[in-house]
């Protein structure tokens, strides 16, 4: 019996490879043999296959079935690899047309009862076989609307394997697959609610330390008593940030697909990941066997929200300095290594203290909670963040507790659709200016765009030196007054722009 050939994706990370599945049935004594690297979960492929294949009316041979997963040296993990294995089989047997079942890449898990079901990672496999020069994919019905997501490739979603074997020539009732368009929208019902800037009450230092963070990309650090409204702020944020555009929102929901966490709804939308406190920094950097991404990969291209930032753990928050920086995570084990995107926003809160209530406002014979905290547990408290973390977030800003007679009185500032348009007019002057955001400004780029003016550079040589700043910080109050600047709609950073600039470092 001729070898007949399907074919289906390995991911390790967001890298996928495309995998050949060879099949052959010789007229030994029954058996089924699975070579190629395949992990524990494959190894079960054959059970399953076996199964689904029986329940589907399309029984396997009464020979030996030998399975091959080329190429052998490439790790194979999952039962992504079911419904290709099954097609190979028949192909080989004859139940199905092997010129049909070679021009389609199938992805998919098998019930016992043959139905399809959906996996994790359809969306990077599936670009995967895009960037391989494969254009045809089946994927289960549930993972069809993340596999269309993928433009230039023709993917079709069926149920159970009845279908998928009738669709390429085999006589069994089956349902026809599905090839129904995406629709990017959420579902009707759904319950969403826009949370908007104009809801913050009193805080308009805040807000402006929020339009500068969204306009120039910069990390932010809140501090403030509790109740004081920064947990709404921060919930906000993602408001203020630009559109993505299709090429960042496939990569942003490649790392969900890669998590099992895809949703249609959340389709060209930033996302905002919010961990608790307890997370480990396996949770927040990703890790694994196989590697899995972690929060900051999840918050690819939207907002990281760290609250109550001192009572994460330290190693946690030490796994973020490198992220911070290049923009990317490399998990890294004895078999091999993956690489996930963590293109993301710091947004950060914490109290001034262990209590919380340092520093709130009070007016004479008010009642209510008062810090009792030493200064050594104060100290100890803050230290919980080194210092090389601090130096990496680049707007530090003090948010107080607001009285009765504020929160009652003051207006309601500006909504997020206006100061989102200032935000927006920043963005689109950097890119067309520089190519990237102020944040992302290094090297020659920012000395050219960066440059100063003998009174501002003697202004700011002045400051670094008082406060004796590492070159990161001064580089990074260049930036902030850049974006500062560029929010005055002024082409030259001036005194006044490093001045403020300068409040958000100290």
């Amino acid at each position: 019996m001729a070898v007949c050939k399907s074919y289906a994706v390995s991911l390790i990370g967001l890298n996928g490879t495309i995998v050949e599945i060879e099949a052959e049935i010789s007229s030994n004594l029954p058996s089924f043999v699975l070579v190629g690297l395949p992990d524990a979960s494959l190894s079960e492929a054959r059970d399953r296959v076996r199964s689904a294949a029986h329940n589907s009316s399309l029984p396997l041979p009464g020979r030996r079935v030998t399975v091959n997963l080329s190429p052998a040296a490439v790790p194979k993990r999952g039962a992504i690899f079911d419904l290709a294995i099954a097609m190979a089989i028949f192909a080989a047997d004859g139940k199905v047309r092997p010129d049909s079942v070679i021009d389609w890449v199938h992805l998919g898990e098998l019930g016992l009862d043959g139905t399809l079901r959906g996996v994790a990672g359809i969306l990077p496999a599936v670009l995967a076989a895009k960037r391989a020069g494969c254009s045809k994919v089946i994927v289960p019905i549930e993972n069809l609307a993340e596999a269309q997501m993928v433009s230039g490739v023709q993917a079709m979603g069926a149920s159970n394997l009845a279908s998928v074997a009738a669709f390429h020539g085999a006589r069994v009732k089956a349902v026809a697959l599905a090839h129904s368009p995406v629709v990017a929208t959420e579902p009707p019902g759904a319950d969403h609610i826009e949370l908007d800037l104009g809801d913050v009450i009193g805080q308009d230092d805040a807000v402006d330390a929020l339009t500068i963070a969204a306009a120039g990309g910069h990390s932010l650090l809140m501090v403030g008593p509790p109740g004081s409204g920064k947990s709404m702020l921060a919930h906000r944020f993602a408001g203020l940030l630009p559109e993505l555009s299709v090429d960042e929102a496939l990569e942003t929901a490649s790392v969900a697909s890669l998590a099992g966490r895809f949703q249609i709804a959340h389709w060209l939308k930033r996302p905002t990941r919010h961990p608790h406190h307890s997370a480990s920094a396996v949770a927040l950097v990703g890790g694994g066997s196989p590697p899995r991404p972690g929060e900051i990969s999840l918050a690819h291209h939207g907002v990281l929200f760290l609250d109550e930032l001192p009572e994460f753990p330290r190693s946690a928050l030490e796994a973020l300095r490198e992220p911070l920086e290049s923009g990317s995570v490399t998990i890294s084990r004895a078999a091999h290594s993956a690489e996930f995107p963590a293109r993301f926003q710091l947004i950060a809160a914490m109290n001034p203290c262990p209590c919380g209530y340092a520093g709130q406002v009070r007016t004479p014979g008010q009642q209510g909670p008062i810090c009792r905290c030493t200064p050594d547990q104060v100290h100890r408290y803050s230290n919980k963040i080194s210092g090389p973390l601090l130096d990496r977030i680049d707007l530090h800003m003090e948010v107080p507790s607001q009285s009765a007679a504020q929160l009652i009185q003051t207006p309601a500032g500006e909504n997020t659709a206006t100061i989102k348009a200032r935000c927006d007019r920043v963005r689109r002057t950097s890119l067309k200016r520089q190519g990237c955001t102020n944040q992302a400004l290094s090297g020659p780029a920012l000395d050219l765009h960066g440059k100063l003016g003998p009174e501002a550079a003697a202004y700011l040589t002045q400051v670094a030196t008082h406060f004796s700043w590492s070159g990161r910080s001064t580089h990074r109050v260049l930036k902030i007054a850049r974006t500062i600047a560029d929010l005055a709609e002024r082409q030259d950073i001036l005194s006044v722009h490093i001045a403020e600039a300068v409040q958000y470092r100290s």
